[in-house]
């Protein structure tokens, strides 16, 4: 089970990889686009003045054996929605079988449920989850989209994170989906800052109408991938240690038994002197 995880990881790292530049540039392009037109040009950016109603997105795992990998997650899910209090109606979507049942443990309403998603990502299998999550918001069913999901930093790192995902552009947002994992590159100070305004073509509403859905899609086929990377980890280390576990189990119990045989023929061999001596005698 440990060399399976870790052939998985490799690919699911890879996926990471490659995928978080392009999920980090449409982000800064979403959000430079956001912050120079108006919050009332597309639904995706309605910013609400009292939080009542919030859909949260859960991403675990659909088996077990990972380590404190759906532990982690889950207590933090669990924890923000303490966090959001009573009057605050919270709706999940759970991705992964894990989450789903700890959902359902904790009494906790679920919208809709997906498996067999983040053992094998394809952005194709997001979609329906992006586009109900974009139709709940667009709709004003919610006042707020949060994304709990697991980032991946390293093989031997995962920081489970609660982000907001809509409305784009919230107070809130201050990094995007796999920010953490990333690697730091230094900034570079811009001496000549372009103070020209954007210019839109056709019109801001129809850009806007084209990308906010994409990138929300993005997001979460991103966080999707963030998941499984941190899955296969933090399963093929939990797999290494219940191997290295089980050696040592084994030898402590060979060790009890080559004691308790030593002292059965230490035994036999006491036995078999006192009756030579009574023959003797």
């Amino acid at each position: 089970m440990e060399l399976v995880a870790a052939s998985k990881m490799r690919k699911a790292v890879g996926a990471v990889s490659a995928s978080r530049p392009y999920s980090k540039l449409a982000w800064e392009t979403v959000i430079s686009v956001g912050g120079k037109v108006e919050a009332t040009l597309h639904p995706l950016m309605r910013q609400s003045e009292k939080v009542d109603r919030v859909l949260l997105l859960l991403l675990s795992s659909d088996r077990g054996l990972a380590g404190g990998y759906n532990t982690n997650i889950i207590k933090t899910a669990l924890a923000e929605i303490r966090r959001l209090g009573e009057n605050v109606e919270i709706q999940t979507v759970c991705i992964g079988k894990r989450g789903a049942d700890a959902m359902r443990r904790a009494k906790q309403p679920i919208m809709a449920s997906f498996t067999e998603i983040t053992n094998n990502p394809k952005f194709e299998e997001i979609l329906p989850i992006g586009k109900m999550v974009i139709d709940e918001f667009s709709g004003e069913k919610y006042d707020k989209v949060l994304l709990a999901y697991t980032d991946f930093v390293s093989a031997i790192s995962q920081k489970p994170l609660v982000l907001e995902l809509l409305p784009i552009g919230g107070p809130e947002k201050t990094e995007e989906v796999g920010s953490i994992g990333e690697n730091p590159e230094p900034k570079t100070q811009n001496l000549k800052p372009n103070l020209q305004p954007p210019t839109f073509e056709p019109t801001p509403k129809e850009v806007l109408n084209k990308i906010l859905p994409r990138l929300v899609e993005t997001m979460v086929y991103q966080a999707v991938l963030e998941a499984a990377a941190s899955e296969h980890s933090s399963r093929m280390f939990a797999m290494r240690s219940a191997s290295d576990n089980a050696a040592e189990m084994i030898d402590d119990l060979s060790f009890t038994f080559n004691q308790a045989r030593q002292a059965g023929i230490t035994q036999e061999i006491a036995e078999i002197s006192s009756g030579k001596a009574a023959l003797e005698r």
